[in-house]
């Protein structure tokens, strides 16, 4: 068990772009696509990733003058809001850890096989999704099997919500042949943006609006271009958190760099999937039968491609700073949180069709209530930090553990 959990530590602690070009390598030898055809698929995929992570990263570059301004403001909070890299090492420390990478994918395969579902699940770095709520009842319940049953039952939860969620993903972001198995959003920022958007329709004036990037751009011409969005939006974020002229203009700069970046970036992750997608298509047809459907799963990053995905994430931020900062009874600044907004946008503007007003106004609730959720589960959460050995001072929390399968453990645990 220790060397299988060593290989498997040793795998991800690699990170998920030097993990993607393996695994797409093996799926494309395995749906019968030639060696060199399968390599230039793997590194393709990979080298996108890589440049997601860079964008991703000048992103958070570009808005941290702004946030640390905002951060400066706040007192009095008593938990440590660590974000999700921190909690998702700690979950792999768990015994039970080394048996859910195999686990998972052998369900996975039978269940493909049986025509139980038409996701195959590739995102093994997004593993961690479902050994975090595992390793939350681990460490309140202190069950092996307890903890182990939670972990492969969300795996197998991500693979029906990826069948549900495919013809959305697909429609929405033209990304033929995939889906995402970040469970965390599919399962949790997903239905709770889609009932946001479902209140806004009852809600006069406001259920009338229709904001895209697309409409902004017909009536107001290049002011609704997204880089220029971008560059308006960096400006206005270095303008009101009091930045000088030369953190004003980078900030500017990088966030129009990454409205025109992202969707390239993930073009190239994208030509790299497409060969593989066919390929599964294909060997599936040969083995199961005709009009056999198989959608790629995979991380939901891949839906950054879309510019309003970003324009969400650069105007929610700031809001979402403001109302931590002012609402009553919030209990931790949420830099970690801010560190998932980008991911939360992707679900919002999913649930709103493209509607930029409505993304922006789903992603800013969703983020509150996470942040209060965030304190509630304080208590469980450190509990969990600290047995797995992060050496935590405090109190700490974060938002994958806001989950519904996390608050639900951590209600039965108050109770047992």
């Amino acid at each position: 068990m220790d060397t299988l959990l060593h290989i498997v530590r040793t795998i991800t602690s690699m990170g998920a772009s030097a993990i993607l070009p393996i695994v797409i390598t093996i799926l494309g030898l395995v749906f019968r696509m030639k060696l060199g055809a399968a390599i230039k698929s793997g590194l393709t995929v990979g080298v996108g990733f890589v440049g997601l992570t860079l964008v991703v990263n000048l992103l958070n570059d570009s808005l941290k003058p702004a946030v640390n301004y905002y951060a400066k403001l706040g007192s009095g909070f008593t938990v440590s809001d660590i974000g999700w890299p921190a909690v998702g090492a700690a979950a792999w420390v768990v015994p039970f850890a080394a048996l859910m990478v195999p686990i998972g994918l052998l369900v996975n395969v039978a269940l493909v096989r049986l025509k139980g579902t038409k996701t195959l699940n590739i995102d093994i770095w997004n593993y961690m999704h479902f050994l975090v709520p595992g390793a939350f009842a681990y460490y309140l319940f202190h069950s092996f099997w307890i903890g182990l049953a939670v972990s492969v039952a969300l795996s197998i939860l991500a693979l029906f919500v990826g069948d549900w969620i495919a013809p959305k993903w697909q429609e929405q972001y033209g990304l033929e042949g995939t889906t995402t198995t970040t469970i965390i959003h599919t399962a949790w920022t997903l239905p709770v943006t889609i009932l946001i958007n479902k209140i806004i329709d009852f809600i006069p004036g406001l259920n009338k609006l229709d904001v895209s990037l697309d409409k902004l751009n017909k009536r107001i011409g290049v002011f609704g271009e997204p880089v220029v969005i971008g560059a308006i939006v960096g400006a206005l974020l270095g303008f009101l958190s009091k930045q000088p002229v030369t953190k004003i203009v980078p900030m500017a700069m990088g966030i129009a760099g990454v409205m025109i970046l992202m969707p390239k970036v993930v073009g190239v992750m994208m030509e790299g999937l497409s060969p593989i997608g066919d390929s599964a298509k294909n060997f599936m047809t040969k083995k199961i039968g005709e009009n056999t459907d198989l959608n790629i799963g995979m991380d939901i990053a891949l839906g950054l491609g879309d510019p309003a995905t970003v324009t969400t994430t650069v105007i929610s931020i700031p809001i979402i700073v403001v109302f931590a900062l002012f609402l009553p009874g919030i209990r931790l600044f949420p830099v970690g949180l801010l560190m998932s907004v980008t991911y939360i946008s992707v679900m919002a503007v999913l649930a709103s069709k493209g509607n930029l007003l409505r993304s922006i106004i789903s992603t800013v609730i969703f983020g509150i209530i996470v942040i209060y959720l965030e304190g509630w589960v304080a208590p469980g959460a450190t509990a969990m930090l600290k047995g797995a050995g992060t050496g935590l001072s405090g109190q700490g929390s974060d938002f994958v553990l806001t989950g519904p399968w996390e608050l639900l453990t951590y209600w039965l645990s108050t109770i047992f």
